[in-house]
């Protein structure tokens, strides 16, 4: 009898509410675009964590933070990312992205294997928090952000 194959994270968050994009992101997404030669795994995760901080996408943030210390990148050079995008992509995405950095930081340090969750601060799943910032409506590129 053969093991049940363990589940990716795509499969944990929304494999029951759309297969069908979980089998993009696996197959395609990780199966494909991550697995190509011309960008080292070091680099596809510096700038995916860029493009995710600089949309204000900060729910996966925690989960390519974790991806990106594993293909290489050291925690300085992540705080680095967020330093430098305070001033190309604003203060506000920058401040926010902290939430998915401590978060993420956190779980990689306790061996939590609940890194690849959404970030808790600013994402569904959000918790009550004292944050302002996390709460904030941000117009980004002309339309409102919720938080």
């Amino acid at each position: 009898m053969t093991e049940p194959k363990e589940q990716t994270p795509a499969q944990k968050l929304i494999g029951d509410f759309a297969p069908k994009l979980v089998e993009l992101t696996d197959d395609v997404l990780f199966g494909d675009v991550w697995a190509r030669a011309e960008l080292s795994p070091r680099d596809r995760s510096l700038i995916t964590v860029a493009a995710l901080i600089a949309g204000g996408n900060t729910e996966q943030l925690p989960g390519h933070l974790n991806r990106a210390r594993e293909n290489g990148l050291s925690e300085t050079e992540l705080v680095e990312v967020i330093t430098h995008l305070a001033f190309y992509a604003g203060g506000p995405e920058s401040e926010s992205s902290l939430g998915g950095f401590v978060e993420s930081d956190r779980s990689t340090k306790a061996g939590d294997a609940s890194a690849d969750r959404p970030c808790l601060a600013t994402g569904p799943k959000a918790v009550d928090c004292s944050h302002p910032r996390h709460h904030e409506v941000t117009p980004v590129r002309g339309k409102p952000r919720s938080s």
